[in-house]
């Protein structure tokens, strides 16, 4: 390990190297300053503009960035002026000063404009759908939609994106998608991922990135690609905030409330938000099967009635400071603390022909789970000079405490409702502890303008200890059952190294970047005295190409190597119950699976999109249902399967049919094929053609009311062994705001008609069953939000027409 280190520690000195060699022969001279208000705080994104002094004709212009700074690049021997404006402040004027290499001019003092200073208010919102080079932005900040939906629900609105029954995330029909928060990844499972975003308030939420294909400067894992949640962070001038409270009901009442505050004064930026809410949901589960058992068929009718009550807590707070104005350190904190209540009733009924029951019997269970997680950031950004060089250096910290109690009561009855045994009575204590360190330095160097080398090196540490303590009842006490008592130790060390390099021509960019990452882990099965260590060194290239062909035509090919590791929760051999025959279970011995991607997309216009895309992976880690003939039960559990071929086509189009009526269309078809030669004693190749679509329309009405209807559909398809249903749904909403803008109610109902639900069957080999689940998804929300403080001068852009490890914890459940 220590030998990969150096190797990327050399090519970290190799890239100073050549920094220091290409600063001396560059001739070019460059201006740069700042600016900044008269109490010492930084103005951003603000005009400046470079003249002749001789006689003030323009040469230059350019924005400050979120420092403060501008800066002037190949500028010629001369004498000049720099002047600068942005809204509420008066223009203002250097000195002349002379240029004969590179030159700082002395920090300009914006003066406030009290003319202007008394209403300003630019409220021209983005578009709910945005297509960039390299990403789909989804613009949540001002959605109807989003008012008191948590953030898992908002992400299944998000283009191409869809939740299964289980809370597993798939992009474009493919699952292993990785979850960033403001860029940092969540380290979370898909278990404990679900609960935080479903913890999530949604008005805490600024946009939705949707990453198809990163770049090398990204982690290796998702081959499906990134979704990168931003969070609202405020730029305003002094101290305000937003109050937010909502509340909802479908087939029972939630309700959130978050508070958002900002301080912001000369060089230091203080930022906090606590959020907690109350949900309730009902789910219900149909589950029919038959299970062959020694020539025997025995048919099973099971009905699952699950309440869940989940009361959340989340917090975030931290701080940046301008130590200098090319230096910013800044730390945050989160967590949340989180308590989830289940009670399920399952009744089953069985059978040794259809329709007839020999037998069932009712399973009472109660779960309770608790959550406290913390995560600590430190964080330095230092621009080392004006032309774009620059170092950020991240230190992580994170702890998961995540407890679950639950117990299981069992009736056995016959057909007349008689007592068929005696009960059976179970209990699991599942304590788990996720400790995780992460160390990330990245390096940013301009040769030239058009010429751009990025590095950077990480270290990740991972060690989860899960403990599942289980009791039986004999009759008289609990003791403890040894077939499912177990304790699962895992480790897990990367460490990853990249270099990307960027050039750009007149019509054409080109950037071609190299990750390698090298993963240690070990498995320790404590109770059963097993290990299962693997060592592994792997290369990720990527390859980014833009082509502008006129204004209106511009087209993009990128491709990339992908890798992903198995979730925490998959590697887990506990077993989970829904009942004696129904029944969760991890594999230890998954191994990761690898990707190769291609995608090629024409723009037109800036506006119109269309992407065409083609994957191969390999070591498919693929979710399948297994049979245990001799206790008569189903388990669910991950495999590797030997390669997964996928194609898709997405187009996405905003439309403008009136000033007051704005929409976007997204549609994404694809083929997911899966190939195995030995599955369950057969081979597998299976496949289906499946669309998505997504219209989403925009009414403006007068200036302070608006409205949104969104439509939702996914066809019938195939993934690994299980066929999926369609599912559709509509939601609408309507906002208005009034008091200046101060405030803000919004009322909106998701799916609209109660049609979405998860329909799954699978008839492959031993496996043959029907699953139905239908969650409380019809929902009314009210929303009210009151901004606060400060707001005076809020300017938003008008336009018309960015952590792995989180990712894979255990969610404790």
């Amino acid at each position: 390990m220590k030998k990969h280190l150096y190797k990327i520690l050399l090519l970290l000195l190799f890239a100073a190297a050549i920094n220091t060699g290409t600063a001396q022969t560059n001739p070019s001279n460059n201006v740069s300053g700042t600016l900044q208000t008269e109490q010492g705080a930084i103005v951003d994104y603000a005009t400046v503009t470079l003249l002749n002094a001789k006689d003030s004709s323009v040469v230059k212009g350019t924005l400050t960035n979120d420092a403060g700074i501008y800066f002037f690049d190949h500028i010629s021997n001369g004498s000049y002026i720099v002047s600068a404006t942005t809204l509420g402040y008066k223009k203002i004027y250097s000195s002349a000063f002379m240029v004969t290499g590179n030159t700082t001019v002395p920090t300009l003092k914006m003066l406030t404009d009290s003319r202007n200073l008394q209403t300003v208010n630019i409220v021209s919102t983005k578009p709910l759908i945005e297509r960039k080079l390299d990403r789909t932005v989804m613009n949540i900040e001002n959605s109807v939609l989003a008012a008191g939906n948590s953030a898992l629900e908002i992400l299944e609105r998000a283009p191409g994106v869809t939740v299964d029954k289980d809370d597993n995330i798939s992009l474009k029909g493919k699952q292993g998608v990785t979850v960033m928060i403001n860029d940092k990844l969540t380290y979370m499972s898909s278990a404990q991922l679900a609960s935080y975003l479903r913890s999530t308030d949604g008005s805490t939420i600024q946009s939705i990135e949707i990453i198809t294909n990163p770049s090398a400067k990204y982690d290796a894992s998702g081959n499906s690609g990134i979704i990168n949640i931003k969070l609202k962070k405020n730029r305003q001038t002094g101290t305000n905030g937003s109050l937010t409270a909502g509340a909802a009901y479908g087939q029972n009442f939630r309700d959130n409330t978050s508070l958002t505050l900002n301080h912001k004064q000369g060089n230091l930026n203080l930022f906090g938000t606590f959020s907690r809410g109350d949900q309730k949901r009902k789910n219900i589960l149909d589950i029919d099967r038959v299970i062959d058992s020694a020539s025997t068929l025995t048919y099973f009718k099971q009905r699952t009635i699950m309440l869940n009550e989940v009361h959340y807590n989340n917090y975030r707070f931290g701080a940046d400071y301008n130590t200098s104005d090319k230096n910013t350190l800044g730390f945050v904190v989160n967590g949340d603390f989180t308590n989830e209540y289940s009670n399920n009733t399952n009744t089953t009924h069985l059978g040794l022909t259809p329709a007839v029951t020999d037998s069932y019997q009712n399973t009472l269970t109660y779960i309770k789970q608790t959550y406290r997680n913390f995560a600590a950031n430190l964080n330095d950004k230092v621009q080392i000079d004006t032309n774009g060089q620059e170092l950020s250096i991240d230190l992580d910290y994170s702890i998961f405490h995540n407890n679950s109690n639950a117990k299981y009561d069992t009736y056995f009855f016959l057909p007349d409702g008689s007592s068929q045994m005696d009960p059976l009575y179970i209990r699991n204590q599942t304590p788990s502890v996720i400790t995780i360190y992460t160390q990330k330095a990245d390096y940013t160097y301009p040769f030239s303008k058009n010429l751009k080398l990025e590095t950077g090196i990480k270290l990740s540490s991972v060690k989860t200890d899960n403990d599942l303590q289980a009791q039986v009842n004999n009759g008289n006490v609990f003791i403890n059952d040894t077939t499912r008592t177990n304790r699962f130790i895992y480790d897990e060390k990367v460490s990853a190294g990249y270099i990307s390099l960027s050039k750009s021509y007149k019509k054409t960019s080109v950037q071609a970047g190299l990750r390698a990452e090298r993963t240690a882990s070990t498995g320790n099965l404590v109770t059963k005295n097993q290990m299962v260590k693997r060592h592994y060194l792997d290369f990720f290239p990527s390859l980014f190409i833009n082509h502008e062909f006129s204004d209106k035509h511009e087209l993009s090919f990128s491709y990339s190597r992908r890798i992903d590791r198995p979730g925490y929760d998959n590697l887990n051999p506990f077993r989970y119950y829904l009942d004696q025959y129904t029944y969760e279970q991890g594999n230890p011995f998954l191994k990761p699976q690898y990707t190769n991607s291609f995608e090629l997309s024409y723009t037109y216009n800036k506006t119109i999109n269309i992407t065409a895309g083609y994957s191969r992976t390999t070591d498919v880690n693929t979710q399948i249902i297994l049979t245990d003939t001799i206790n008569k039960a189903n388990y669910q559990t991950n495999v590797n399967l030997q390669t997964q071929n996928s194609y898709n086509i997405n187009i996405n189009s905003p439309f403008t049919i009136a000033k007051w009526w704005t929409g976007n269309i997204n549609a994404t078809g694809f083929y997911q094929g899966f190939k195995s030669d030995s599955l369950l004693g057969g081979k597998l190749n299976n496949g289906q053609a499946a669309f998505q679509g997504r219209l989403t329309q925009t009414f403006l009405f007068a200036k302070s009311f608006k409205a949104e209807v969104t439509g939702n559909y996914q066809s019938a398809l195939t993934y690994g062994i299980f066929n999926i249903k369609p599912q559709y749904s509509v939601d609408a909403g309507v906002s208005h705001s009034f008091a200046d803008k101060k405030m803000n109610v919004k009322f909106a109902v998701t799916d609209i008609f109660n049609t979405r639900r998860n329909s799954v069957s699978s008839h492959y080999q031993s496996v043959n069953l029907e699953v139905r689940q239908k969650n409380e998804t019809r929902l009314a929300r009210l929303t009210f939000t009151y901004n606060f403080g400060n707001s005076k001068i809020k300017v938003r852009q008008h336009q018309t027409g960015a952590d792995e490890e989180k990712q894979r914890v255990k969610g404790g459940n």
